[in-house]
């Protein structure tokens, strides 16, 4: 049955070959907006993935990493104090301004840590190091800025809100979702640079418990010692911050749309060639059925041309989506392509092309043997 369903697609060459870029279409789009959408989702908690920790102490009701608001240090020490508590630091995640070379000014993240640690710094250098911001005005910045900063080398000063920074080193790796320059400094830099927060202030509060320790109970008597501010593990607070951007900004909403669109856009396409070709050979599948073939039989038929145009149009498509990822990222996204991201379209793509085929299907259940003696 496979091979007459070739047969039948490879009859009429240019139709089939339509109905293959349609489909290569419909699923390079699915490829496109899911690993697009994944990408951004993955860009939105680099930061918190990258960073060893167990626990996320925030702000009371802080929806996501980037705007989260500062609290009381000694929330710090009272987080340490926990019996079961490795060890912990405090991060900074602020919003700054930085000045042009040429004039004018970009918004930038500022994120403080601690250079000794690393804990909530860059993970991945050019060049330098982190332990370079100690003891001074130093700076890192992410290769990912310089499409908004220009080209930037270690050694050479910007002014960050006011105060004149020297670059010491590049990293990468670090985009943001919201575009803006992540600008690396120590913990104690970024707490003079953004002024609003005060000596004695901290955004994060990062720590890793002792091995055997119960992240959840250790969780549960911080949130009763600890007041005003909430307490995450780090896959927890890394889901909030995702989730946030994907439906409280109506992204995910948007992404999901133009899914669906294609992939009904897909299902239009290759029904209608399924179709069409199922009735311009009736009168064949009328002789089958005469010769004894079963309605099963001759599904196999027409679902074995839908299973060739979707294994077809999706290995195409795969082909097309991994060449294309370097594009992307020189254009600054982020586009994923996983094993499991790659089973799920071939399950869309199969689903596709096999529930257009019922349309067709449908039709050959009242094919009557009796139709090969009709004018």
């Amino acid at each position: 049955m496979f091979y007459v369903a070739l047969r039948i697609l490879l009859y009429d060459k240019i139709r089939s070959l339509i109905t293959l870029l349609g489909v290569v279409f419909a699923v390079g789009l699915i490829f496109n907006q899911l690993g697009i959408f994944l990408g951004l989702m993955e860009t939105s908690s680099v930061i918190i993935d990258h960073t060893p920790g167990d626990i996320w102490v925030t702000s009371k009701n802080s929806k996501n990493f980037d705007f989260s608001q500062p609290f009381p240090e000694y929330i710090y020490n009272q987080t340490i104090a926990d019996p079961e508590i490795l060890s912990a630091e405090k991060l900074i995640v602020a919003w700054g301004i930085i000045r042009q070379k040429e004039g004018g000014t970009e918004q930038v993240e500022v994120v403080g840590f601690n250079p000794d640690t690393g804990v909530g710094g860059p993970w991945d250098m050019l060049a330098g190091d982190t332990r370079y911001l100690k003891n001074g005005n130093f700076a890192i910045v992410d290769e990912s800025a310089m499409k908004r900063l220009g080209k930037i080398q270690v050694g050479e000063y910007r002014d960050v809100l006011f105060h004149r920074l020297q670059i010491v080193g590049i990293s990468r790796g670090v985009k943001s979702f919201t575009t803006a320059p992540i600008l690396f400094t120590s913990f104690e830099l970024a707490q003079r640079l953004v002024t609003y927060m005060g000596s004695d202030s901290t955004v994060f509060v990062v720590a890793k418990i002792k091995p055997g320790a119960s992240v959840d109970q250790v969780i549960a008597r911080l949130q009763q010692r600890l007041k005003g501010v909430d307490v995450f593990t780090a896959a927890d607070f890394s889901m909030k911050t995702r989730k946030y951007w994907a439906i409280e900004t109506g992204v995910g909403f948007s992404f999901m749309l133009t899914i669906v669109i294609s992939f009904l856009v897909g299902m239009l396409i290759v029904g209608q060639t399924i179709y069409n070709s199922t009735m311009e050979h009736i009168k064949e599948f009328g002789t089958l059925k005469a010769l004894g073939a079963s309605n099963s039989d001759i599904y196999r038929i027409i679902f074995s041309q839908a299973i060739i145009n979707a294994m077809l149009g999706y290995i195409f498509s795969l082909i097309i989506t991994v060449s294309t990822v370097k594009l992307y990222e020189a254009g600054g996204m982020v586009m994923v392509v996983r094993g499991w991201v790659n089973f799920l379209v071939l399950g869309l793509t199969l689903l596709m092309c096999l529930g257009a085929a019922f349309v067709s299907v449908r039709r050959i259940k009242s094919i009557d043997p009796a139709i090969l003696f009709r004018g």
